[in-house]
């Protein structure tokens, strides 16, 4: 029998993963720094042993008392931790899982890979929902595309999953932050807890459940690019089941971002007692979206995984990686060297586990056509490729070129300008990141770092775009080996404006030497020009 000694194996994510390894048959040292909580759970399970331990402390003497085969540190949180216990355990001969999702944390943990080599020892971090189980999905939805545009993953947990103090820490951590992400094609700074998502989850046959969730900092911001074929964006979002209390950490995030203060972590003591308050309100359900868009066999697909946990059974999720990696370590199946726990499991390893569990999980596929081709139907093929590839926008996309900027100059027309963003006059170096969702695409165009978005959709055959409330239709008309925009109405606020007050927008797309070429001129009556502005593009590779 094989001994395991799990770290804070008494604690919300430990004490379920220290049940499970002792149904599997290891005797489990259940380990952490309240000695009394540590044997009451001792006391509940077979072959079960308590002992006081300090993460944060030396473990030298512990390991070498019990010899454990495998440390499990379910402890955390890993934000801003160190790797004195995967040392430990290296110098011990004691191979090391850890259920860390933090972002530098998990990412680095390849450092210790000659050591780990040296001492024939496995150091496996991440052994969570991400990037352990994320990853083993992703796998399966991509498995045929032969490039991958964009990756969108979501967690919305049930409220009655009360967060332990290391969860609330680890959120807090990030609130209010900068998040670096991949998005159209470059590194991006978001804020975490920020980019408010509403999201569906639903399941053949079973009622759907919403969450509103927000930008959490991950391991697969980094793994996922790096691994991936094609480079696509990722992001991740989490919430809990109340909106309010997504929108109430979202309002806190806000002076962190403005560094009026350093971080939200010190305010876990005081939120975590009013979250308390709430867990005896909402459902025991939580749930779990992936969906990868890419080309596959020429075409485009999104194919969309979903999980849904009843019973309050979506809290077991993160133990399960551990558990699956502590069987592969048992039965040989694991070489040594240090790495993240993505890849090392199958999705049908997790299935078997959620049959014992409250858990469903289901993907679809869908077929995609770009928004220009459904507008523009048959003419669509007579333009260049070039000015056809900057169009077939899905899931996620970038180019970078140049822009040469004129604007008008009387008052109003400097007014009008400032007040949607129009980069000022000036040759500028021009990035525009293009992002598609359920058919919309939002283009932001960023001139020498001054950026200004608006979200393009198809209505009744004309092509919309909309800046804010208002709202314009144009005509996609072929003109040479590219295509002319011609304005055919505009509203605000959903209000149809007259066509004669509208503004004078003339827009030229067209090919040279293998670039995208644009002119765009915008006037208002009576006031006259208000910006124009004309370059090339390239895609980036």
């Amino acid at each position: 029998m094989k001994k395991v000694l799990v770290l804070g194996g008494y604690g919300g994510f430990g004490s379920r993963l220290s049940r499970r390894l002792a149904g599997d048959g290891f005797e489990v040292l259940v380990a952490g720094r309240n000695r009394e909580a540590a044997e009451a759970l001792a006391r509940q399970l077979q072959n079960a042993t308590a002992l006081r331990a300090d993460r944060n402390g030396s473990l030298t003497a512990i390991l070498n008392e019990h010899r454990p085969f495998l440390l499990i540190d379910a402890a955390g949180p890993f934000q801003q931790s160190d790797y004195r216990v995967a040392e430990a355990c290296i110098n011990a001969g004691v191979h090391y899982i850890d259920l860390a999702d933090a972002r530098e944390f998990v990412g680095a943990i390849g450092k210790l890979d000659e050591q780990a080599r040296a001492a024939a020892i496995c150091i496996m971090s991440g052994a969570s929902s991400v990037p352990a189980l994320s990853s083993v999905v992703i796998t399966e939805l991509t498995h045929d595309m032969d490039e991958v545009r964009s990756i969108e993953m979501s967690i919305g947990a049930s409220n009655r999953a009360t967060a332990g103090a290391s969860v609330a820490s680890a959120i807090l951590s990030y609130v209010g932050k900068p998040v670096r992400v991949w998005r159209g094609r470059r590194w991006q700074e978001k804020i975490g807890w920020h980019m408010l998502k509403r999201e569906t989850y639903a399941i053949s046959g079973q009622p759907s459940l919403q969450r509103l969730v927000a930008l959490a900092d991950v391991p697969d911001h980094d793994l996922l690019v790096n691994q991936v074929k094609g480079r696509p964006s990722v992001i991740f979002r989490a919430g809990p089941e109340f909106a309010f209390q997504t929108l109430a950490l979202w309002l806190l995030s806000w002076p962190v971002a403005w560094d009026w203060i350093a971080s939200l972590r010190g305010f876990g003591r005081l939120l975590l007692p009013l979250q308390g308050l709430t867990v005896r309100l909402g459902t025991a359900r939580s749930a779990v979206t992936i969906e990868a868009k890419g080309i596959a066999h020429g075409a485009m697909k999104a194919r969309r995984w979903t999980l849904i946990a009843e019973n309050g059974d979506g809290v077991e999720i993160p133990t399960l990686p551990a558990q699956l990696l502590t069987r592969a370590l048992r039965d040989g199946r694991l070489s040594p060297g240090a790495r993240h726990a993505g890849g090392l499991s199958q999705l049908a390893e997790f299935r078997e586990l959620f049959q014992a569990l409250a858990i469903t999980d289901e993907t679809r596929e869908m077929s995609y056509t770009p928004l220009y081709r459904r507008v523009m139907g048959q003419t669509f093929p007579l333009l260049s490729q070039p000015v056809r590839a900057m169009h077939e926008v899905f899931g996620d996309g970038g180019a970078e070129g140049e822009a040469v900027v004129s604007r008008g100059a009387s008052l109003a027309a400097r007014l009008v300008a400032k007040l949607f963003g129009f980069p000022p006059e000036g040759i500028h170096p021009l990035h525009v990141s293009f992002e598609e969702e359920s058919g919309t695409e939002c283009w932001t165009r960023d001139f020498s770092g001054l950026r200004f978005s608006s979200c393009l959709s198809e209505d009744k055959g004309h092509l919309v775009e909309r800046f804010g409330p208002l709202r314009f239709a144009f005509d996609l008309l072929p003109r040479g080996n590219g295509l002319s925009m011609e304005i055919r109405g505009w509203s605000f606020l959903g209000v149809p404006l007259p066509l004669l007050l509208a503004p004078r927008s003339t827009a030229y797309e067209w090919s040279e030497s293998d670039r995208f070429h644009f002119d765009v001129s915008i006037a208002l009556p009576v006031i006259g020009l208000i910006v124009h502005y004309r370059g090339w593009l390239q895609q980036v590779d």
